[in-house]
């Protein structure tokens, strides 16, 4: 279907038993690599960051570029998504929104509860909710039958509150101003589903399944749910505050893998688990604790609750500790240090005995 990937309908039934957490011939396998003498592609002088951030039409050709040149190994989806930073639905919101080299970051634009809640509204005559329109739309018109387009990195609930508040300041209202927090939580949710399934019904009518920047995809619809924020906080304040509004993202998706970033949230892991809708958990250490033979534990715990479990990272080396200590079953391997074709035969020769 997509030519981008030759091995698409396979690769989609192996996607599919893993949001099931069903059995399959081997674990989801994603490896890229760049093609044999792929060339880089032709710069462009930008000077201002927000210049190339905003200059659509380039990113949009530089990002099939990227798309047509890479080879997309064993179950790697081809998906190239509008990306506009990781706070783009607080941007919407009315938080400045400032641009760096390979990031942007948003300013809080809540400072007085009473006066500024009801302005921090997000906006579909936002000038950024018209560009990610109109970035999605080029995409899908450059993608055509080559490669999927992604949904943006949204980044609603507990997040999105941090962004209009500030993570310390939010904290501080958990205490202090915990109705103000619990009402502009919910009623961001209120802006953010309609919005989500905007842009899930313009990838919809045309013809693509659903995906993100987490290149899994949906038949029907997915997303990350994440909350960063919760690092900051203890288990029954995430839960007395942000579990109900998970449980309302899970059950609006078709499909959803929970997004948890660093150590400090690990300890919510248990309740995170306990969400009946949600189906996989991607677990991101941090920089400098990858190496995935710390984590074991965590991976078995994941799995045990008849959740999926995409592992980052994963080494050629570290194949035979995974093998020996989980089950095929609901896992999902995101290769590296796989830049050929010779290597990821031989990767895959070894995962083709895992079961």
């Amino acid at each position: 279907m997509f030519t981008c990937q030759t091995n698409y309908e396979a690769a989609q039934r192996r996607v599919d038993a893993f949001w099931n957490h069903e059995e399959a011939d081997r674990p989801l396998v994603s490896i890229r690599f760049p093609k044999a003498g792929a060339a880089s592609f032709p710069a462009k002088r930008h000077d201002l960051y927000q210049d190339y951030w905003l200059d659509i039409d380039f990113r949009v050709e530089e990002m099939a570029f990227h798309m047509e040149n890479t080879v997309f190994y064993a179950d790697a989806m081809p998906v190239a998504f509008p990306d506009m930073g990781p706070e783009i639905f607080s941007a919407w919101a009315g938080c400045p929104y400032s641009f760096g080299a390979t990031t942007a970051w948003s300013e809080p634009c809540l400072h007085d509860w009473e006066w500024d809640s009801p302005k921090a509204v997000a906006d579909r005559e936002h000038p950024l909710f018209k560009t990610v329109e109109v970035f999605t739309r080029r995409l899908l018109e450059r993608a055509s039958d080559r490669f999927i387009v992604g949904l943006t990195d949204f980044h609603p609930g507990g997040d999105h509150s941090a962004a209009l508040r500030d993570p310390a300041r939010l904290a501080v209202d958990l205490l202090e101003n915990p109705g103000w927090v619990k009402e502009k939580l919910w009623s961001s949710y209120d802006e953010y589903f309609p919005m989500y399934d905007h842009f899930v019904k313009i990838i919809k009518d045309a013809g693509q399944p659903i995906s993100t920047w987490l290149p899994l995809t949906s038949g029907t619809s997915m997303y990350v749910p994440s909350n960063d924020f919760s690092c900051m906080i203890s288990t029954p304040m995430f839960e007395e505050f942000f579990l109900d509004g998970l449980i309302a993202e899970c059950r609006h998706y078709g499909h959803s893998i929970y997004h948890l970033d660093g150590p400090g949230a690990l300890r919510h892991l248990d309740t995170i688990l306990s969400i009946p809708e949600l189906n996989a958990v991607q677990w991101v250490p941090g920089a400098g604790h990858e190496d995935v033979s710390q984590w074991i534990q965590v991976y078995k715990r994941v799995l045990a609750a008849g959740k999926s479990m995409q592992i980052l990272s994963v080494r050629p080396g570290d194949l035979p500790l995974l093998m020996e200590n989980l089950p095929a079953r609901g896992v999902f391997l995101f290769m590296t240090d796989v830049s050929d074709e010779a290597t990821a035969r031989e990767v895959m020769r070894v995962i083709e005995g895992w079961r």
